[in-house]
């Protein structure tokens, strides 16, 4: 099936500045973003070490009532969230001293108890994370991203070269940059399922790159063989073109399975689903707009109009 002609001629390298121009300041917003004293990542327990208990009223609640009820307790500090329905609220404090996850919910129920009344609450969850091992988390997590990216670079560079291997990683960096970016500015909680949807989302780009990546190799070796070869640049935009079909039906079916989850799979992998969703349409611009430019560029590719003038006035 061809949404779009193979054969189209659509300057997509041609539009790498602009490209370029927006991919940069979505990045700068993102580093800023990023930064603690300004936004920063909001970890789960998973992360920072503490409990979560998960509760259902008969009718919803207020959150101000809540805070109010557990405050004498010392949680006054918690994060507290409804999930999924008014009804179902989530609470989440960090660790304190040698504190279990049983005498947290313990003192939490019983606050709440004391507050709204003992019919009219259920205890539905409980998680505990110590502090040792959020610590482990956070450096599995940035470990796994930083083995699967070096890994990409040995992969790509020997099935292709070390410009395109390049040029697929920084196209890869940004897109899980611009993910963690838009996480920080609105403030979703960075989990778990958050790090597992970021290595899926390094791996649907990376496909999408390598299918463009391998049609420009096939290209280039047919364009030697010609008496008069095309540029390298006409080249790649002829192969983005010619897969450009495939990389939007791919994203778009990919997609609908995605929202799918999102709106029906439930509060718990809402932020999984979310981040696959930033992650797919990032994922899908960069490897049209990112990875072949930056190939080329490494290359040399790109010259002013001064420089090509004077090759061509020294060919005799």
């Amino acid at each position: 099936m061809q949404l779009i002609n193979p054969n189209s001629k659509i300057d997509f390298l041609g539009k790498r500045k602009i490209a370029l121009g927006i991919s940069a300041f979505m990045l700068f917003i993102s580093l800023i973003a990023l930064v603690p004293s300004i936004r920063g990542l909001n970890f789960g327990i998973d992360f920072t070490g503490g409990s979560l208990v998960e509760v259902q009223f008969k009718q919803a609640p207020n959150i101000a009532d809540i805070r109010e009820a557990i405050s004498p307790a010392g949680y006054g500090h918690a994060i507290i969230q409804t999930f999924g329905s008014p009804e179902e609220i989530i609470i989440r404090v960090q660790n304190k001293g040698n504190s279990d996850s049983s005498s947290v919910s313990t003192a939490i129920l019983s606050a709440l108890k004391n507050k709204f009344g003992d019919q009219q609450i259920d205890m539905r969850r409980v998680e505990f994370v110590g502090p040792q091992v959020g610590e482990e988390l956070t450096k599995a997590g940035i470990s796994a991203v930083g083995i699967a990216m070096l890994a990409i670079l040995v992969y790509v560079t020997f099935r292709f070269e070390l410009r395109f291997a390049l040029g697929a990683d920084a196209a890869l960096l940004h897109d899980v940059m611009i993910v963690l970016g838009v996480f920080a500015l609105l403030g979703k909680e960075f989990s778990l399922p958050v790090v597992a949807a970021i290595l899926a989302v390094i791996g649907y780009s990376l496909n999408d790159t390598i299918v463009v990546f391998d049609r420009i190799r096939e290209n280039l070796a047919a364009n030697s063989k010609l008496k008069n070869p095309l540029d390298e640049v006409d080249v790649c935009n002829a192969s983005v073109n010619q897969t450009l079909s495939r990389t939007l039906m791919t994203s778009f079916t990919t997609l609908l399975v995605v929202f799918a989850l999102f709106f029906l799979g439930g509060e718990v992998i809402h932020g999984f689903a979310f981040a696959l969703l930033v992650g797919i349409g990032v994922g899908t611009y960069s490897s049209i707009f990112i990875a072949s430019p930056i190939m080329l560029s490494l290359a040399g590719r790109f010259r002013s109009s001064d420089e090509e003038l004077a090759e061509m006035d020294a060919r005799p």
